[in-house]
């Protein structure tokens, strides 16, 4: 198995972009082969993530994924995830939340943490969550695509994530934005509404707003605050 910590000592297998699924399959056919239940999908039910739950789906109906509950998110993210998991009843969904309720954060750190002190308010809410849900996980898997972002376009298709001490499996990472909504009307997926109203990226309802350019698709993101990634992302 290639672990995190065995990274520089085995060879990484290579996946052709070539493919109908532009790696994005073959990638996970070999992750779920390697990892087994070592491996754990943080979604955001994003378009991406919708993608990413029919391909799991395909190699493993019963994969866990984890879906990080800030108590921020919008009404029409959990409208989805109840349809996502009525279409595919088999994965084993689960909400992370953070260790303090919204009501407990602000007695300890005062009202609106998000707009004073965001990068904080992540840790406590999303990376801190995450690092609790990928603890017995030797990868995880994440939607990160090149065309996203400036900051993503390195992406590999396996990565040696410093964050977290995991191997990150990213299977889109070749992906378009017409690529993806192709395949979500191909194959007639649920979806986030609000992808339709003009949000890109959609994270807290607190921290997005609409994004029209699809030069930078998260530029909807913490909008004017200079912050462009959660953190979960960065090494």
């Amino acid at each position: 198995m290639i672990t995190y910590q065995q990274w520089n000592e085995k060879a990484l297998p290579s996946f052709s972009e070539e493919s109908e699924t532009k790696g994005g399959l073959e990638t996970l056919e070999w992750a779920y082969k390697e990892y087994g239940k070592k491996l754990v999908y943080a979604c955001s039910f994003g378009i991406e993530g919708i993608v990413l739950i029919d391909l799991i789906s395909k190699v493993k109906p019963d994969a866990e994924i984890v879906f990080l509950d800030t108590g921020y998110h919008f009404k029409e993210t959990y409208e989805v995830i109840d349809e996502v998991k009525k279409k595919y009843p088999a994965l084993q969904i689960r909400l992370q939340q953070p260790d303090l309720t919204i009501e407990e954060q602000t007695a300890q750190f005062g009202k609106d943490l998000w707009k004073k002190n965001p990068n904080q308010c992540c840790d406590l809410r999303k990376i801190a969550p995450l690092s609790k849900a990928l603890d017995p996980s030797a990868a995880w898997i994440s939607g990160l695509r090149r065309e996203q972002s400036e900051t993503r376009r390195h992406t590999n298709f396996l990565n040696e994530d410093h964050k977290f001490k995991k191997i990150k499996v990213c299977p889109l990472i070749h992906w378009t934005w017409k690529d993806v909504w192709r395949y979500v009307t191909k194959h007639d997926l649920v979806y986030n509404r609000l992808h339709d109203q003009g949000y890109p990226s959609i994270g807290c309802e607190t921290c997005t707003k609409p994004a029209y350019s699809l030069e930078d698709m998260r530029a909807g993101r913490w909008s004017g605050s200079g912050k462009t990634e959660c953190g979960l992302h960065v090494n």
